[in-house]
């Protein structure tokens, strides 16, 4: 009889040797954590724990039978616990409980992919709980089907869009469903930041005044990834307080946990190997060893890549078990593959982060995720899908980017790190007018509404009534219009005159781009990506607001060149900090794109500089900005060294503050100057890309001293002679890199640092 200790040292061995060269950069483990089992709640209805001992299931996690204690007690809550922590099941027991004591209430959860949608309902109908009805209701719903599933579905699965644009407006139709929602759920909650959360957090206020008019209060149950502020997040989206239920009980196996950074090909430029080649042959290596592996990587292209260079590196018998994994299959590929993971047949996958989110797929030996996700509570959502009951491999493969080559040399700074808060601002005007209209469409819009709303809602109602929108009546505010207000902006943008990006080969809508930052990205000859694709812009058209582009390939992106000037419209606060004065505040950013560059992807030489006739947008946004002291800048006077400093410095903060604030560098803008027109003073402004901002340029306010401190790091490791992509270089600059001085940025950082401790 073979031993399970047996097995997992087999297991560990078979990599153990894979492990080793100048490649492998770090290498910890990370020890198994025993379940903590309680008695299944003596309080859940007597059919649904019948239905659980049917499943084999004969105790919960703690934080399992906590949730539906919670629950029970009419709490709303959000579930943040690890991956595979059973937050599923923490969800549908207070929901499956109140369905089989009276069928006639109605459940709504609200996913943010179909996949889940699909995932989740199969789970409920595994449950086999008498008189419980699940359905999807989304975009792909026949539309004779739609009234059905109203009428009789006492659990409906949608996404925040749906809600959005399909049912809140015509209420009315589901008057039933209203009257009777006894829960909510909202998975996956963590994806809701930035401008989607913001805009989802008023979806979820207007679900809660549609309820109330027709008399129901229903609990929400939210479940999110591990997130540094998960009961801030629930209040923001939702505007009530919420219970947290934090302590996982579930059982961790041990995991081995390797950053993997690829060889350096030109030691003066910095240039590595590929990190699609390194994870490929990771992969190959790994399943060849018999260890059932998925490798996430950042885009569909590189999903495809890297399945199709190990695929040639096993050999043909062995690639049949190999498969990719991404958006743009058919729902049938993607459960066939799905089906084959569970059930062993494949041995290796390569997947975008579609995998990443709480889709069951069964046990797997190792994860590998090429280039860093973004955010450390993703990574740990991938690493989280190896090892789940015996031993398992988790690798990080570095990309060149600079957080990446960070961590490489600044292990701990990631293993050490507490994974980031998520942030939103459901009151940003820009956000919040298109869903004060939607309100004042669905219903009058009168005080009692600040309960769901907020008191920022009535604000804007007034500020609406003076440009037409509304009209203010004894009932209250009410929509001016003829058409349904919901239908005229996106869940993804902060402005309404957003630009389409259509595909002139199938006439099919990719995508919308916010009018401020359409001019950067999509203009006539950029390269346009989309899920991992590649695209060419052929016309931006401006008063259709259109970007017509084709399908393309090859070996070159583009950068903009922008010509950018901001000005400061008020300061909200002001504060001594690291020596120097540095402001949270509002300014409006005026950018003009001037010409675009093509840029070799494999060595990144400069091909062609095309020059543009674009107009001027300007926009108004949150920033924090910092005036260094004249001692901060001794011997750095010259003004090409001062411009280079500061340059420099604004590029490499800009590349560190994703790990502060859940959100991507292409949210963040900056910019330095020698001498700002309205401080008299060298300036760097960092500021949030979007219209109004979305609280990401407070929290590095907030958060400034680690901040800093993390960038210092980050030049001060990297060893290059005066600045590479790893560090000071940005793949989106305005002034296409010129004038960084790597050398006078560390400089100016220490002295900042060293004013602290002063």
């Amino acid at each position: 009889m073979r031993l399970a200790s047996d097995f997992v040292a087999t297991v560990a061995a078979s990599w153990d040797e894979l492990l080793s060269g100048e490649e492998l950069a770090y290498a910890t483990e990370v020890p198994a954590r025993e379940a903590r089992l309680v008695p299944i709640p003596e309080g859940l209805n007597p059919r649904v724990q019948e239905a659980l001992r049917a499943q084999g299931i004969a105790a919960v996690y703690g934080h399992q039978a906590d949730a539906f204690e919670s629950a029970s007690r009419g709490e709303h809550l959000v579930v943040a616990t690890g991956t595979a922590s059973g937050k599923t099941l923490a969800f549908n027991l207070p929901v499956l409980d109140a369905l089989a004591a009276e069928p006639k209430l109605r459940a709504l959860y609200l996913y943010p992919t179909k996949a889940l949608a699909q995932d989740q309902a199969r789970a409920l109908a595994s449950y086999r709980v008498p008189r419980l009805r699940p359905a999807i209701y989304d975009g792909d719903t026949e539309t004779e089907r739609r009234w059905q599933i109203r009428k009789w579905a006492n659990v409906i699965l949608t996404n925040p869009d749906m809600l959005h644009v399909g049912v809140l407006p015509h209420h009315d139709r589901w008057g039933d469903v209203l009257q009777n929602l006894r829960y909510v759920v909202v998975d996956e909650a963590h994806v809701y930041r930035g401008v989607f959360g913001s805009h989802v957090a008023n979806v979820l206020r207007r679900l809660r005044r549609a309820a109330a008019i027709y008399g129901a209060e229903p609990q929400f149950l939210l479940a999110s990834a591990t997130i540094a502020n998960p009961g801030e997040l629930a209040r923001s989206l939702l505007g009530v307080e919420t219970t947290v239920i934090g302590d996982d009980a579930a059982p961790r196996a041990a995991r081995t946990i390797a950053f993997w950074n690829p060889p350096v090909l030109d030691e003066e430029l910095q240039l590595r190997a590929s990190a699609l080649g390194e994870g490929s042959r990771l992969l190959a290596d790994l399943v060849q060893r018999g260890l059932r592996t998925i490798c996430f990587a950042k885009s569909r292209k590189s999903a495809e890549l890297i399945h199709r260079f190990a695929a040639e590196r096993v050999g043909p018998e062995l690639a049949e078990r190999l498969s990719p994994y991404r958006a743009g299959y058919t729902p049938a590929q993607r459960r066939d593959i799905e089906r084959r993971l569970v059930e062993g047949e494949l041995l290796g996958v390569t997947a975008t982060d579609a995998l990443e989110l709480g889709i069951d797929i069964g046990l797997l030996d190792c994860a590998i995720s090429v280039g860093f996700p973004g955010t450390v509570a993703s990574l740990r959502q991938q690493w989280g899908r190896a090892g789940r009951r015996v031993k398992g491999l988790a690798v990080l493969v570095a990309s060149e980017d600079a957080l990446d080559q960070f961590f490489m040399r600044e292990p701990e700074a990631l293993m050490d790190r507490r994974v980031e808060a998520a942030i939103l601002d459901h009151a940003n005007p820009r956000v919040l007018d298109g869903h004060v209209r939607s309100a004042a469409f669905e219903a009058p819009l009168d005080e009692r509404d600040t309960a769901f709303l907020g008191p920022e809602a009535l604000e804007r109602a007034e500020a609406l009534v003076e440009t037409g929108d509304l009209q203010r009546t004894k009932a209250g505010y009410v929509w001016a219009g003829r058409d349904y207000p919901a239908a005229r902006f996106s869940l993804r943008s902060t402005t309404p005159d957003a630009f389409s990006v259509v595909d002139v080969a199938t006439g099919s809508v990719l995508g919308v781009v916010e009018r401020e930052r359409a001019y950067s990205t999509v203009h006539e000859g950029a390269i346009y990506l989309h899920l991992g694709e590649s695209y060419r812009v052929l016309e931006l058209d401006l008063e259709a607001r259109t970007a017509l582009v084709e399908p393309f390939s090859s070996d070159y992106y583009t950068q903009p060149k922008k010509e950018t000037t901001t000005a400061i419209e008020r300061a909200e606060l002001t504060e001594r900090r690291l020596g120097m004065e540095v402001s949270f505040g509002t300014v409006s950013v005026t950018e003009q794109v001037v010409a675009y560059q093509k840029k070799g992807i494999r060595d990144q030489a400069t091909l062609e500089l095309v020059a543009l006739e674009l107009p001027e947008t300007t926009f108004e946004t949150e920033a924090v900005w910092y005036l260094p002291e004249p001692w901060m800048l001794e011997g750095l006077e010259a003004i090409e060294r001062l411009l280079g400093s500061l340059h420099a410095a604004e590029h490499a903060m800009i590349a560190l503050l994703p790990l502060w604030a859940m959100c991507d560098r292409w949210d963040i803008g900056g910019l330095s100057t020698n001498i700002h027109f309205q401080t008299g003073r060298p300036t760097v402004f960092i500021y949030d890309g979007h219209a109004g901002g979305v609280g990401i340029a407070r929290r590095g306010f907030d958060q400034l001293e680690g901040w800093i401190a993390d960038t210092e790091r980050l030049l001060a490791g990297c060893p290059c002679e005066s600045g590479c992509p790893s560090c000071v270089q940005s793949p989106k600059c305005g002034n296409l890199n010129e004038f960084l001085d790597k050398a006078g940025a560390l400089t100016l950082l220490r002295r900042m640092l060293t004013a602290r401790t002063a």
